[in-house]
């Protein structure tokens, strides 16, 4: 039986909220891109939207990643010790957690105007199908690279209720 603490702890590293740098990647183009629709002026409500969203979505995709590498990272020195590997969260909680995450990103968007709801359905697929297509091809950074910066695009709808072509240059 794993205690409180340690389960805590697995949580945490699952959601590599310990390594905040993967989402710090997703989050300055996002802002960037905010900053490009606003003119300079995003409105503060989106911008914190957009923070906190990017966090969550970060977070949701680690744990889809690991649920769907639960197998094979054991087999890797860098991986072995993740938290569905060692048995401190089991697949089952880690689906909980992905769903939990994603609802939670889904009450920040729905905040938004209808363009970028739209949108965040398609990230949310990006995200949930990386770790599965990153299986049937040859440039997994491709498709990985478009999951992290659909918010970019999301940006954009939500800052001003268009896609021009700026916010597909920029992805």
């Amino acid at each position: 039986m794993v205690d409180t603490s340690h389960k805590i702890s697995g949580v945490l590293q699952l959601m590599r909220l310990d390594r905040p740098i993967g989402s710090l990647l997703l989050l300055w183009p996002t802002l960037w891109a905010l900053w490009l629709a606003g003119r300079g002026r995003p409105a503060p409500g989106i911008v914190l939207i957009f923070i906190i969203g990017v966090f969550v979505m970060r977070a949701a995709g680690c744990t889809i990643n690991d649920y769907a590498d639960r197998n094979i990272d054991g087999l890797v020195k860098r991986t072995a010790g993740r938290p569905l590997v060692t048995g401190v969260i089991s697949p089952r909680q880690a689906l909980v957690l992905f769903a939990g995450l994603c609802t939670l990103a889904f009450v920040l968007v729905i905040n938004l105007n209808r363009l970028t709801i739209e949108l965040s359905f398609i990230g949310a697929l990006l995200a949930a199908s990386y770790p599965f297509v990153k299986r049937l091809t040859h440039l997994p950074q491709l498709y990985l690279g478009l999951a992290f910066g659909w918010g970019i695009p999301m940006a954009y709808a939500a800052e001003a209720n268009t896609l021009t072509a700026p916010s597909w240059w920029l992805l």
